[in-house]
């Protein structure tokens, strides 16, 4: 199982690494394939004044020192086609934040580097349109027919973090799980899944209350992979807060995942 987790943002490197030890359980886990998860830059934050993040530069030097204290793979967002390749020389798997799933020049630039490329489903569109934004990533690295096992082949995920449904909410299509694991391996983004966009005033609100069902819902209906936002107090958290994990809960969620997938496969 494909396991991502980790702070929305990189708030401080204090804070990166006080997470970062807590899911060392995770990467010992032979049963998980672990990826610590930060980003360096929010650059889509509801308000000019939100905090981003130490940007590009500072940010990359602290993901590279987790990956080397911990020996974690690392998954990180790009938002331009520029960041790239650089972010690829530290990061295991560039990630495509969901309102720039259809950016072609982004999509190519992730493509042809070495990385993994995960690509999150616009939250304004339908599964079956993801197959084209795979096809993007497949035919940059040589590959002209879109399925399951050649994305797996070349490295392309789409992740899953729910629709909008009129304004400030989002839902989960569940039928979408099955749908875009026909086109590449899909992870379920249980934290981003329960925000609510633009809805707390001058940032997202969420209600985190509701991950663990939807979580439990995903492995039901088969994925292959996971993703969770989390912070040793959310309530403190820079960006994300109210959609993310507490870690001291995600221990007992990712149990009941496993005992699900044990019982589907």
């Amino acid at each position: 199982m494909i396991l991502i987790a980790g702070p929305c943002v990189i708030e401080s490197r204090d804070t990166v690494f006080r997470i970062a030890e807590a899911l060392m359980p995770y990467q010992e886990d032979c049963t998980k394939e672990f990826y610590f998860k930060a980003s360096f830059d929010k650059a889509n934050r509801t308000s000019l004044d939100s905090f981003r993040g130490p940007g590009m530069d500072e940010g990359l030097k602290m993901l590279e020192e987790v990956k080397e204290t911990f020996g974690y793979k690392i998954l990180t967002d790009i938002h331009e086609s520029g960041q790239a390749a650089p972010v690829s020389e530290v990061a295991d798997v560039l990630q495509i934040p969901a309102f720039l799933s259809r950016q072609t020049d982004l999509l190519v630039a992730a493509a042809e580097t070495s990385a993994v490329v995960n690509i999150k489903k616009g939250q304004f569109l339908a599964p079956q349109a993801m197959e084209h934004s795979v096809a993007k990533v497949l035919k940059t690295r040589g590959c002209d027919e879109v399925n399951f096992k050649n994305a797996k082949k070349f490295g392309v995920w789409l992740t899953e973090r729910g629709s909008s449904f009129g304004y400030g909410n989002l839902v989960v299509d569940m039928r979408g799980l099955k749908i875009m694991r026909e086109f590449a391996p899909v992870v379920f983004d249980a934290t981003h899944s329960v925000q609510m966009p633009a809805s707390g005033g001058a940032s997202s609100g969420g209600d985190s209350s509701f991950v663990p069902y939807l979580s439990r819902a995903a492995a039901a209906v088969g994925v292959d992979g996971f993703f969770f936002e989390t912070h040793f107090d959310p309530s403190v958290a820079l960006s994300d807060g109210p959609n993310m994990i507490a870690l001291d809960d995600l221990k007992h969620l990712i149990e009941q995942i496993d005992a699900i997938r044990m019982i589907v496969e």
